[in-house]
């Protein structure tokens, strides 16, 4: 019996309660790939055996499957960095586990050394591809090293990284303007508005850089309504709308939320005749998202509620958490939680949404927002 049918085996045991048979299968399933040199799986199986062991018996018990699941990570980054060629998308997902175990483990030593040497990394690698006039790629990996080096409270670092982030996303701005592209012009806009925030704080240059955002994905939103296509005007009008908060412009913000909710109204219902519920889901959830820009909470917690009736994606979740947290971060002019932000939007963007919600309800968890939080965990059937 190959570890495939081993780890097969074992959920089934899992599943059918017969948990001690299940776990002892799983780790003679890690073994296996071990020996296989079937790293990536191993890593997984031995992560996965340390979560449900801390969750069943405590961390003392997890911890030789976690730490086994870390230094096999550890293991596969080496062996990533070698390659001539780079798998940025492997390369996060074996960062990102070293440091979430260290982080469970409470091993503060190892989480800081780890996610120095990280940061190191693709600093390096964002030098090599700005070098390679690979514009993307280095400012992807820049943006990871900016990650790492604020974990790590490396100030002077972060703001190295920040600098040339603005001047990456400034390049990509214009070249997505010269092509026409004002949607993608918009999202470098917004990018790169946080990365001034990381430098000056909130002040004019975040903001003037936010209303500039602003008004390329109204820009945007008018071309989609002269194709004809509705849900692509709404998402960008949406976008506009908080855009133009965070830059404080809040009687835009206010004009464009209520034009926003209106259209959107049309546009669910629309979804809903044809039984397309997913889409209307969607829409219900960025009818929410306006609801709250423009102050409406009650109305948007009873919106939202109908979003998940359709079925609760967490991605919902942390987006409106950020509306809210938005919202604040503005009335109050809040570097800090506008810093939040853009740390939750970095993980819901790289798809680690687990993780993008946690760092949202811990930023929701602040006493002026406790009411707040209450309406959304109610909406959400959370007592």
């Amino acid at each position: 019996m190959g570890p495939e049918d081993l780890e097969e085996l074992a959920i089934k045991r899992i599943n059918e309660g017969k948990l001690k048979e299940g776990l002892k299968l799983l780790l003679r399933a890690a073994r296996e790939y071990e020996e296989r040199k079937q790293y990536p799986d191993a890593a997984r199986l031995y992560k996965y055996l340390g979560y449900l062991l801390l969750e069943k018996t405590g961390l003392d018990k997890a911890r030789p499957s976690l730490l086994k699941a870390a230094y096999l990570y550890i293991h596969l980054i080496e062996e990533e960095l070698s390659k001539p060629e780079v798998d940025l998308d492997s390369l996060d997902e074996y960062c990102f586990n070293v440091l979430e175990i260290f982080a469970t483990l409470g091993d503060g030593k190892n989480l800081v050394k780890y996610a120095q040497e990280f940061a190191a990394i693709y600093e390096d690698l964002g030098d090599s591809y700005q070098e390679g006039s690979e514009l993307e790629m280095a400012i992807r990996s820049y943006e990871s090293a900016y990650r790492y080096y604020r974990l790590v409270d490396s100030v002077e670092a972060y703001r190295r990284m920040a600098e040339k982030l603005i001047t990456l996303y400034g390049q990509v701005a214009e070249i997505r303007l010269e092509k026409g592209d004002v949607k993608g012009a918009a999202e470098a806009f917004y990018r790169l508005a946080y990365f001034i925030l990381a430098i000056f704080g909130y002040d004019i240059h975040f903001i003037e850089m936010m209303d500039t955002a602003g008004k390329n994905f109204e820009k945007a939103s008018k071309i989609a309504y002269s194709n004809g296509d509705l849900d692509e005007t709404t998402s960008n009008l949406v976008r506009a709308q908080y855009s133009y908060l965070l830059a404080k412009n809040f009687n835009r913000s206010k004009l464009i939320g209520i034009n926003t909710a209106r259209m959107l109204y049309q546009v669910i219902s629309a979804h809903r005749s044809r039984g397309e519920n997913d889409r209307a889901a969607l829409k219900l959830v960025e009818l929410s998202e306006a609801l709250i820009g423009v102050g409406k909470m009650d109305e948007a917690m009873e919106t939202y509620k109908s979003a998940l009736d359709y079925g609760g994606e967490l991605a919902f979740r942390v987006r409106i958490r950020l509306a809210v947290l938005k919202r604040h971060a503005a009335q109050n002019s809040s570097e800090e939680i506008a810093g939040d932000i853009e740390n939750v939007e970095y993980y819901l963007n790289r798809n680690k949404v687990v993780k993008a919600l946690e760092l949202a309800e811990k930023a929701m968890e602040r006493e002026e927002l406790g009411g707040i939080l209450e309406k959304i965990h109610e909406a959400e059937g959370v007592y």
